[in-house]
């Protein structure tokens, strides 16, 4: 059972984490495919894949849809209901996946093995995704979907998830060493 200080803790590192979320949607937001301009990379996740590894994958999500829901009425506003939930969807898959593997043994390996096999599931899950939802949103058929999916759609996936996983990776356990440094019960 918690006490009051760490229940203060934990919240307010998941408030730290989606506000960090948020202010990362405004400063890092830029194309990747160039083929596809409108598939813009965007370092949402890392404080979101942060917050799973350091918390739990329920906390995760918590932290997630926060961010989804200020992301929806924000700054992508104009993507709408569509733009929510595949965000939300696919971001759930990335980290629930990856968290739900480290949290089972907490090592450097099972980090290394979490945030790759869930860089390939979210891939995966957002090519039906895309197929339903982005010829809706464009306005487009399913046909010209599947004419974008090898040479932009996977490729993006797979290049945002692993982008958002390595820099995840890279500060990951710094930021692990220092809350179980000065900060006692941080992780329970």
């Amino acid at each position: 059972m918690q006490n009051n200080q760490q229940k203060v803790i934990r919240t307010a590192i998941m408030a730290m984490l989606t506000a960090l979320s948020i202010v990362s949607l405004y400063v890092v937001k830029f194309p990747l495919i160039p083929a596809a301009p409108f598939l813009e990379y965007d370092a949402a996740d890392i404080p979101v894949l942060i917050g799973s590894m350091l918390l739990g994958p329920v906390s995760g999500i918590i932290i997630l849809l926060a961010v989804c829901i200020i992301q929806a009425l924000t700054v992508s506003a104009s993507s709408g209901i569509i733009g929510f939930f595949m965000h939300f969807i696919a971001s759930s898959v990335l980290v629930f996946t990856a968290s739900l593997i480290y949290k089972k043994k907490k090592t450097t390996a099972s980090l290394v093995i979490g945030l790759v096999i869930g860089s390939i599931a979210m891939t995966v899950v957002m090519i039906p995704l895309n197929l339903v939802f982005t010829g809706i949103f464009m306005g487009a058929g399913t046909q010209t979907v599947v004419g974008m999916l090898i040479p932009a759609i996977i490729p993006f996936n797979l290049l945002k998830a692993g982008i958002n996983s390595a820099v995840t990776f890279a500060v990951f356990l710094p930021i692990s060493g220092i809350l179980k440094k000065h900060i006692k019960g941080w992780d329970k």
